[in-house]
């Protein structure tokens, strides 16, 4: 292994390791996709993980500089295929390598920069802010899945965006607390904290539920290498959402709600015999 071809798998490994210290759900996931994916999605998660992190993290510091910052310089090393920072760095090999579009990588920091000046958002708002900060990382995912199928690119996008949608609203049920607690957010449009009844948290459940079942249809078209991985996160998120739907909108507005991590292997270890078996 030459110089160069070091410090890009040492890039690459900054993604892994990111991964690995802020999502064990992703992670495990991660691990059920064929090797050779591994770490393109290492790598686009550790760099929207660092994103997200400016705008949700840093407040003693202008985020809004960092944003830009931060923006230029993914920007920057795309272009030169070089960046000193190893996040960026092992991101754009990904970006450069599977051709993934720069407008879905603006449409994320345009749904970043959404949270720096947040206000509550109306239909359309909430919408633009969905695509941008989920439902183009399934598609940057997508890109490196289909390895330059074009055509199974574009069959897929509909469920890849979906799937990205209901990763996001049920974040947004499972984080209603602290959201509004800690950033003064609630995302879902016409919805108010104080008053979040059984009625709002069945209305979205319905819209959540209905992105879930039209994603399903794509998972089972993705690659062979793709599919297991992403079955495993589907089912993940599907089984929290059940979860959640199980509880009251007073107790998911009072405590944050969460999948012990035994049952995190559990459902990765009946997933993939199920998958072997064909009976999922």
């Amino acid at each position: 292994m030459d110089a160069k071809e070091l410090f890009n798998q040492s890039s690459l490994e900054c993604g892994k390791l990111i991964t690995q210290r802020y999502s064990t759900s992703f992670t495990l996931g991660i691990q059920t996709l064929d090797k050779k994916f591994h770490a393109p999605v290492y790598a686009i998660y550790g760099f929207v993980r660092f994103a997200d992190e400016i705008v949700d993290t840093f407040h003693e510091h202008d985020k809004a500089k960092l944003l830009a910052e931060f923006r230029e310089s993914t920007y920057r090393a795309i272009d030169s295929g070089l960046s000193l920072n190893p996040v960026l760095h092992g991101f754009q090999l990904i970006v450069n390598k599977y051709e993934i579009d720069l407008d879905l990588i603006e449409s994320f920091f345009q749904s970043m920069a959404m949270d720096l000046d947040f206000q509550t958002y109306n239909d359309s708002k909430y919408l633009d802010y969905i695509y941008g900060s989920a439902e183009v990382v399934g598609l940057m995912c997508l890109k490196v899945f289909v390895e330059g199928d074009s055509n199974m690119y574009e069959a897929l996008k509909i469920p890849a965006r979906k799937l990205g949608s209901a990763f996001q609203k049920v974040n947004f049920l499972r984080d209603i607390k602290s959201d509004f607690e800690e950033r003064g957010r609630v995302y879902f449009p016409g919805v108010s904290f104080e008053l979040f009844d059984k009625v709002a948290k069945g209305k979205i459940e319905v819209d959540i539920q209905q992105d879930f079942d039209e994603a399903l249809i794509g998972i089972s078209n993705l690659p062979d290498g793709a599919k297991l991985g992403v079955k495993v996160a589907y089912f993940y998120y599907q089984k929290l959402f059940d979860k959640i739907k199980g509880l009251s909108a007073d107790t998911i507005t009072h405590k944050r709600i969460r999948i012990p991590n035994s049952q995190k292997f559990s459902l990765l270890i009946g997933t993939y015999f199920g998958s072997k078996l064909g009976l999922s």
